[in-house]
């Protein structure tokens, strides 16, 4: 668990990790959190001795912060979980008794809800190409022609299966597998400091002969948006992670003039973006601002 100002929601879900029976250890990476947080968190540690603390690294990022646990953990199984998500009592057996009978290497995904029980969008996805981001990002989908031939990104909009079943990509808020599988192909990618090192983790886990698996029974509550983070410098961090991802991954497949224009509009979508973020944070301002004047010079009696 990779944690960095993430707020009162960490020990809820750090509450919902040691209540599985199956569990061997909580190994908590601390990017940087408040020191009364901090305190708590050892104060944890002391309690219960599956509760282990590594911190004063500074923040590393999501993906370094995943590598560092895997080392340190000594169990067989590696599960990544998000400090804002709240894992179901029996989970973790309902995951080890689904898997006894896949091949390795093999990981798996379950399904992510908000507290309303919606699904949210990342944990099953389809493979990440040039094509299938430009069909998600323009909506393509919605067009019948396109949408009998090619599957948006994001599947969430599709009924939930209702078996386990073999997927692409799946999210890295909430993903299992045997520790020498992740271990096996170096982990994740350092390069990436937050966002799109899942996809690019699961796109190399298949390319290394792995599998892939969404637990539709397994329902997972993701609160989102937990840390106190700017969500200008996250969507710059999506933005230079999915440039990193298509020149990584496709730089052999596509001409370099579409890879560059491909990557233009990645950059485009950014800033419209920060204007979208921007309009919504003066409109917020001015209404405060509107709303404390009215009360400081009431109308009327």
């Amino acid at each position: 668990m990779v944690t960095y100002n993430t707020g009162a929601v960490l020990f809820e879900a750090i509450d919902c990790v040691l209540s599985q029976d199956l569990l061997n250890e909580l190994v908590i990476i601390d990017n940087g959190n408040p020191h009364s947080v901090l305190s708590e968190l050892k104060l944890r540690s002391e309690e219960d001795k599956r509760v282990k603390i590594y911190s004063g690294h500074g923040n590393i990022g999501f993906a370094a912060g995943c590598n560092l646990g895997a080392e340190m953990i000594s169990g067989s199984y590696l599960m990544l979980l998000n400090p804002d998500c709240l894992i179901p009592e029996g989970a973790l057996r309902k995951f080890l008794e689904e898997a006894k009978s896949f091949p390795r290497p093999w990981m798996m995904g379950c399904r992510l809800i908000g507290r309303d029980g919606t699904e949210q969008s990342g944990a099953r996805r389809e493979a990440l190409t040039p094509w299938t981001a430009i069909v998600e990002v323009l909506c393509l989908h919605r067009i019948v022609f396109i949408q009998q031939k090619y599957r948006r990104f994001n599947l969430n909009s599709m009924p939930n299966p209702t078996q386990t079943t073999k997927i692409p990509v799946t999210s890295g808020a909430c993903m299992i597998m045997p520790v020498d599988d992740y271990r096996a192909i170096g982990g994740m990618d350092e390069q990436y400091f937050m966002h799109v090192e899942d996809i690019d983790f699961c796109h190399r886990f298949r390319k290394a002969g792995g599998e892939i698996y969404y637990a539709s029974d397994i329902s997972v509550i993701h609160i989102l948006s937990s840390s106190d983070t700017s969500p200008f410098f996250i969507e710059w961090q999506k933005t230079i992670g999915f440039i990193r991802y298509f020149r990584k991954n496709y730089s052999d497949d596509y001409p370099k003039l579409f890879l560059f224009l491909f990557n233009l509009g990645i950059i485009i979508r950014f800033c419209l973006k920060i204007v979208k973020h921007s309009i919504f944070f003066i409109l917020r301002v001015l209404k405060n601002k509107l709303f404390h004047s009215r009360r400081s010079f009431p109308f009327g009696k």
